[in-house]
């Protein structure tokens, strides 16, 4: 048998390094027309008996085609089987044959994939070994669709034999370190269901997630948020203290010396926010405009509970936005705004009109709206929101209007200025044919005289008068509670109510008794005189009624009230007993303590601590040493040195998207080293060049010989040129392709602005007849390049591109397109590559700026960095936004710059006029008024950033 197990393992290790693969999507599009034969195996028989008799057979005959649609179709509808509760185990055998057999090893990625997905959903203790060797081999493929499958498949193996963990963790930790976004949530996932307590796994991952979260699919980000969030309540130290500075540059003065501390900083600047934190709330930020509400609301929580509170505010209006979605995202988004505006009500005040409520809504978010507006309620919009109390209460909602009540009861005792007028209004109310809004009236009206009852005997006495007519036992209860607190304010009414109440006393219900008994017992110590009969009789009543605690009540009251042998030392205590004082009660909101619970939680929805729940913890005096996140980076050799340039590439462009501009620029600049040595490498591992090779090369040449004869105008090259991402290669499927503006003549047409894309095949098979498709406007004039028959793997190809932009940043929208696939791209134009240089003299400048004054002429004052200030920096900050040529000038403290627009040859002027301290008169002669505002706003941009 040890022999037998031994060769199955020996061959899984084998078969499953073919069993995954993945692409962005989940969706498999393998659907090709179906032969005669696939037709005969996948045929749904008309009679449901005899289809699921046969369906398992049908599954068998597939698994054990030659041919690889069946077979993948075969797994996926196995998978949909298990999901549904069917029993497939009579397919038991034929999936571990395929899985564990070498016939099935193809380079399909579905299959490799699909195989695994279906072998770990088998839940047979006996095969744990043979899913162990499969997901180790699973992590270790190719393919980031495999490398996510094996991710998943961690968490069912836990779930079958949790004494894997150890191994499982290896796994897992293997996987943290993929620089795949398709993979980081699905292992950040399983990291969370096998070991949440190994945060050390996490120390040297965490910047590398931060970075790669904007590019994650939107399941995998809030699960990612979800683990940081908790991640950076052990390692940071809290944002909420007195005096505490957030400026950004605080970054640098972190790891400044500590004699440049010392300098009388210290006490103004006590905490100083670590890097890494900033980091994680930078990077955060763009997702609030996700169009995932879960992907939202999880950075709300984040920056609740981990950034500075000055800063919490920015996710208001994500939150408000998410109001429109429908009314299961609603409630979740207002029970969580319900907690947040209990202790910071500056945050939703300017949305107050968000939350009032519509005939629309249901009663649960109307409540919750309810509550939000209850708990913004002050002195300056009291008035506002009780109006819009006054409508509510008139609802037809009986629910809605109780709870309504309730509000305007907590607005009374929050706001003492008006607590007179609610409890007016609330008055009314007891004449309102409505006896639930009665009732509800009557017990808020009861919790207010509690608060000032010197003040409102009138009331007292006015609820007395209506105690006839309202029949709700709750109500009545509440009156006869207050009439006999307050019996000595009002001796004239109490006894008579005692009267009609010892008459229908068998007809009430419980709690009416129960009150009744209390107020007999009152007025009998107050008012024996009048009352003593009374008393005697509802206190007989009660001790023969059926229910027991009424009959214990009035057991208990008799004893206490009326003296005798036996009680007499307790007599003596009954007025200090029945007629203490009693603090009021105080009125406060459902949601105070929910904050105990993490935001956007289960716990939080339910407030109890739901199965799993993982407590946030408390913020560290001291933090962790933060140089465990650093890590080293290691040249590697080959093609794994090409694929980590390949990954470290996006990661940079991930980080430049959330970093200033000086990042941006210092990232791109390394992204193109990184390219150059990339693009050296392949060429090497090609016998011979590609008609594609051949293609790319003659551009540069004609763009150097035409510019040197036609355009004499000298601009210095000030670092390297900016690369934008066109296609992602896993959107693409393998295809990738970058593309930056050369500012060369273009070669086609002298109004198109010249493009250079750079097209990469990350995939492992060939990608063959790339062109460009339709394009969108279809009146969008494209010089198109030409079709490349075949791009082999890990190899790249640079092309040129002419496209008229007609003087506008307007996007130019198309299809880049393969053999198989179309995929719509877009190349949107920085404002300063619309222009091309103009060579003229500083007379010729002078004098056609006259011409371009008043509505022509765009100016502003800026405060330059001191950097900046010099004429060869003025130039290295222009020419990197614009593509305009340097105009000689006599005076040290002008600069100039003149160019004309590709499109319409329109003369663009730029001049820079050096003042006192640092401060310049930047401006711009056009007649495109709407080009110059853009163009100036960018070179104010760069010349005011250090």
């Amino acid at each position: 048998m040890d022999v037998g197990f031994s060769s199955l393992r020996s061959e899984a290790v084998g078969a499953v390094r073919t069993a995954m693969v993945s692409a962005e999507n989940l969706q498999l599009t393998l659907k090709a027309e179906l032969s005669q034969e696939e037709q005969a195996l996948t045929h749904i028989r008309s009679n449901p008996k005899e289809a699921h008799k046969a369906g398992n057979e049908d599954l068998k005959e597939m698994l054990e085609s030659s041919k690889e649609s069946l077979k993948l179709e075969a797994m996926k509808r196995i998978v949909g089987l298990i999901a549904k509760g069917k029993n497939a185990s009579e397919l038991f055998p034929a999936v571990v044959k395929n899985v564990a057999s070498k016939n099935i090893e193809d380079p399909n990625q579905f299959i490799r994939a699909s195989a695994l997905r279906v072998l770990s959903s088998i839940r047979v203790p006996i095969i744990v070994p043979i899913m162990m060797l499969a997901i180790k081999e699973a992590a270790a493929d190719l393919s980031p669709y495999v490398r996510k499958t094996s991710a998943h498949a961690i968490q069912k193996l836990f779930s079958l034999d949790a004494d894997q963990k150890e191994q499982l963790i290896e796994v897992i930790e293997k996987l943290l370190k993929d620089k795949s976004t398709l993979v980081a949530g699905s292992v950040v996932m399983a990291f969370e269901e096998v070991c949440p307590d190994r945060i050390d796994l996490i120390h040297k991952n965490y910047r590398k997630l931060c970075n790669l979260l904007v590019d994650v699919e939107e399941w995998g980000q809030v699960v990612i948020i979800s683990m940081l969030t908790r991640y950076a309540r052990t390692q940071f130290t809290s944002p909420w203290k007195e005096g505490a500075m957030f400026d950004e540059n605080n970054e640098k003065a972190f790891y400044e010396s500590d004699s440049e501390e010392k300098k009388g900083h210290t006490e103004e600047k006590p905490y100083i926010m670590d890097p890494d934190h900033r980091l994680l709330l930078r990077n955060t930020k763009p997702l609030l405009q996700s169009r995932n509400t879960a992907v939202v609301m999880s950075v709300a929580q984040l920056y609740w509970h981990l950034a500075p509170k000055h800063e919490v505010s920015i996710v208001t209006k994500s939150l408000v936005r998410l109001l429109r979605s429908h009314r299961e995202v609603q409630y979740i988004v207002l029970q969580n705004i319900a907690t947040m505006s209990i202790q910071r009500k500056g945050m939703f005040e300017p949305f107050m009109k968000s939350f009032y409520v519509r005939s629309t809504d249901a009663t649960h978010i109307k409540t919750l709206k309810l509550e939000i507006l209850t708990n913004l309620a002050n002195e300056a919009n009291i008035s506002t929101i009780l109006r819009e109390f006054q409508t509510y209460v008139k609802s037809q909602d009986k629910a809605f209007a109780a709870a309504t009540i309730q509000a305007i009861g907590r607005c009374a005792t929050n706001i003492s200025e008006v607590t007179d007028t609610c409890l007016n209004g609330l008055v009314l109310l007891l004449s309102n044919r409505d006896e639930t809004v009665v009732a509800e009236s009557v017990v808020v009206i009861k919790k207010l005289l509690q608060t000032q009852p010197t003040q409102h005997s009138e009331i007292i006495k006015h609820m007395a008068k209506l105690f006839d007519n309202i029949t709700v036992p709750m109500a009545r209860a509440s009156i006869l509670w207050l009439i006999g607190e307050y019996c000595e304010r009002v001796p004239k009414i109490a006894p008579d109510v005692l009267r009609k109440m010892a008459k229908s006393f068998t007809a009430e219900e419980d709690i009416v008794k129960l009150q009744t008994v209390n107020l007999a017992a009152k007025l009998y110590l107050t008012n024996s005189k009048q009352t003593k009969l009374l008393t005697q009789y509802i206190l007989n009543l009660g001790k023969y009624d059926q229910n027991y605690d009424i009959r214990d009540r009035t057991r208990f009251i008799r004893q206490l009230i009326v003296p005798s042998e036996k009680s007499g030392a307790l007599n003596k205590y009954a007025r200090r007993i029945l007629l203490a004082p009693k603090p009021a009660p105080v009125l406060e909101s459902s949601f105070k303590d929910r904050d105990r619970f993490q935001l956007g939680t289960l716990s939080h929805s339910l407030n109890s601590k739901a199965t799993g729940y993982q407590e946030l913890s408390d913020w560290p005096a001291v933090a962790p040493d933060q140089s465990v996140r650093n890590v080293e980076i290691i040249e590697a050799s080959g093609s794994d040195s090409e694929e980590e340039s390949s990954e470290s590439e996006k990661t940079s462009s991930d980080s430049g998207k959330s970093s200033s501009g000086s990042e941006q620029s210092s990232s791109e600049s390394e992204l193109e080293q990184k390219k150059k040595k990339k693009t050296k490498k392949v060429p090497q591992k090609k016998s011979k060049p590609t008609a594609a090779d051949r293609y790319s090369e003659i551009p540069a040449v004609c763009w150097s010989l035409r510019a040197s004869f036609f355009f004499p105008v000298t601009t210095s090259s000030f670092g390297p040129v900016k690369t934008y991402e066109l296609l992602h290669h896993m959107t693409g499927k393998g295809l990738a392709a970058k593309y930056h503006f050369p500012r060369q003549p273009c070669l086609y047409q002298p109004s198109m602005v010249a493009v250079q894309v750079i097209l990469s095949n990350s995939s492992d098979h060939s990608l063959e007849e790339i062109h460009i498709g339709d394009r969108s406007p279809a009146s969008l004039s494209i010089h198109c390049f030409n079709t490349i028959e075949r791009l082999e793997p890990e190899a790249s190809v640079t092309v040129s591109m002419g496209i008229d932009f007609s003087d506008s940043t307007q996007a130019a929208n198309f299809q880049l397109c393969t053999k198989e696939d179309q995929f719509s791209v877009s190349i949107q134009p920085a404002v300063g590559e619309l222009l091309m240089p103009s060579s003229m003299t500083e007379q010729d400048f002078c004098k056609e700026q006259g011409k371009l004054q008043g509505m022509n002429e765009t100016s502003a004052t800026i405060t330059m960095e001191t950097a900046n200030a010099s004429s060869q920096a003025i130039s290295k900050q222009v020419l990197s936004v614009a593509n305009v040529g340097v105009v000689s000038s006599s005076q040290n403290n002008f600069s100039r710059f003149a160019g004309r627009t590709v499109s319409s040859g329109a003369l663009v002027l730029v001049s820079l006029e050096l003042k006192e301290s640092s401060t310049a008169l930047l401006t711009i002669n056009t007649e495109k008024t709407v080009m110059a505002s853009m163009l100036l706003r960018d070179i104010k941009q760069a010349l005011t950033q250090a």
